[in-house]
């Protein structure tokens, strides 16, 4: 099967390993410590993994409007989005 169609780079890589080690890691985390669900500023009775999904989710929009509405680097986005899943999952 010939992959040519794709474009696939360093970053693209870089970008679905993390995901898939994010993933992995909230695999073992709950593996380790069940998940409760509770409620935070999302104001609907949340688990673990659907903060962790609103969280990227989150990030997929915070990078969309910074390519839309700024020339400035996308790993000021990135960083951004970082807080905003650590955010997310800790009181979401």
């Amino acid at each position: 099967m010939s992959l040519e169609w794709m474009y696939w780079t360093g970053t693209t890589a870089i970008f679905f390993t993390t995901i898939f080690l994010m993933l992995v890691g909230m695999l073992i985390w709950e593996l380790v410590s069940p998940t409760v669900e509770r409620r935070g500023f999302f104001l609907i009775p949340t688990t673990r993994g659907t903060r962790f999904f609103l969280g990227l989710l989150g990030s997929a929009y915070i990078h969309l409007a910074w390519l839309g509405l700024t020339d400035l680097p996308l790993w000021y986005a990135t960083g951004i989005s970082v807080v905003w899943v650590v955010i997310a999952i800790r009181w979401g």
